[in-house]
């Protein structure tokens, strides 16, 4: 027996494939920009800010490919 989450899922599927790639790419985006609003407003701090929270987390723990350093 589908859960309503499960028919939510499938009602939403549906209506994003009937979108054309521009409507999709729109949706995206406009998806990001309340994303990055939200975290802006839990952690109390500008969209500048933020944006730069974010992208300063996404570099930690990383390190460079082995494979990027052999090509050098």
């Amino acid at each position: 027996m589908a859960s309503v989450a499960d028919q939510l899922r499938k009602e939403t599927w549906e209506e994003v494939r009937r979108m054309t790639v521009r409507e999709r790419l729109a949706l995206a985006l406009s998806l990001g920009d309340d994303d990055l609003q939200l975290f802006s407003k839990a952690r109390n701090v500008d969209l500048e800010s933020a944006t730069a929270l974010l992208r300063r987390g996404r570099q930690n723990g990383r390190r460079r490919s082995g494979c990027f350093e052999a090509a050098r």
